[in-house]
């Protein structure tokens, strides 16, 4: 067992202090324009950013670019220059790959009898054609959708794609439920058999079902692109959605498939609400002397 390092102690206290005080207007675009010197160089620090994003947000005007950062689809150390001639790379390579993609769809159709529908139905059990859709609803151009998603991905390390993070995130929604919730955990294993599991949805689409907005759902993916507090962020949040149902769970004795069915209601949620509420969790967390592999999965 082994306690974090009293530096990520002090700044996951500092990250969940917000939910303490109403929260600061989101960075708009003045202030977005004032992070930058004449030459389009960050003139702040990406953890300054990042620390500011957690806490504040981004406001609509800024996310599109700020999601650029963010990503890794611009440098931070970029100049204006230099992020234009990206722009033109990346429209230049997604067209390409579109191109080679028409060439070689024929061919793969043929040697695949199955292909279209075995395409189309991997689209739909990940659940990227509803994440696609609200990067569209960001961008303007196709090549900028592509791309953001495609580093969204990989900067969440994968967490919503089934055969890749969805059942590690699981795996690790078990171990955080066994150590900090044991009366809970132990509902679970029982009559609760298979709740955990069942809940994978919520990481294959990101929880974008459970928010009222699509303005809570782009808040959380950018705290989640932040990397703060912690990485896997999403699992504490799932974790403190499943703490909504706890008390309702265990005063009425559910099973599994009840549990599935309080979970699927949790509806309408408020980002920030659940934003400070992860926060919090992981402010005790680290605390706590925690297994090696929370530890692990966390930093």
């Amino acid at each position: 067992m082994t306690t974090l390092s009293p530096e990520n102690s002090l700044s996951a206290r500092q990250s969940a202090s917000f939910i303490l005080v109403k929260r600061k207007p989101p960075i708009d675009k003045t202030e977005w324009d004032g992070f930058f010197d004449e030459n389009g160089h960050l003139a702040k620090s990406r953890d300054f950013i990042c620390v500011n994003i957690l806490e504040r947000g981004l406001h609509p005007t800024v996310r599109t670019e700020a999601w650029k950062f963010l990503t890794g689809y611009y440098s931070w150390q970029s100049s204006q220059d230099e992020r234009l001639t990206v722009d033109s790379t990346r429209r230049k390579n997604y067209e390409a790959l579109c191109q080679m993609y028409q060439k070689i769809q024929p061919l793969l159709e043929n040697l695949h009898r199955n292909f279209i529908e075995t395409r189309n139905s991997i689209k739909y059990q990940q659940g990227f054609h509803e994440m696609v859709m609200i990067f569209q609803l960001m961008v303007e151009h196709d090549h900028e959708t592509f791309w953001l998603f495609q580093f969204f991905l990989q900067k969440t390390e994968h967490s919503c794609v089934i055969n890749i993070g969805v059942g590690k995130n699981l795996d690790m929604l078990n171990t955080l439920i066994n150590f900090l919730d044991p009366v809970f955990a132990e509902h679970l294993k029982g009559k609760g058999a298979g709740a955990v599991p069942s809940l994978f949805p919520w990481f294959c689409l990101c929880f974008q079902r459970a928010f009222k907005t699509f303005d809570d759902v782009w808040r959380l993916w950018e705290v989640l692109l932040t990397g703060k507090p912690c990485r896997n962020f999403q699992v504490l949040v799932a974790y403190i959605m499943l703490q909504m149902v706890r008390q309702q769970v265990l005063q009425e004795s559910m099973t599994g498939d009840d549990i599935l069915l309080a979970c699927n209601n949790l509806i309408d949620l408020d980002a920030d609400e659940l934003i400070s509420a992860a926060c919090i969790v992981y402010a005790e967390l680290i605390q706590k002397d925690v297994p090696q592999s929370l530890k692990d999965f966390f930093l």
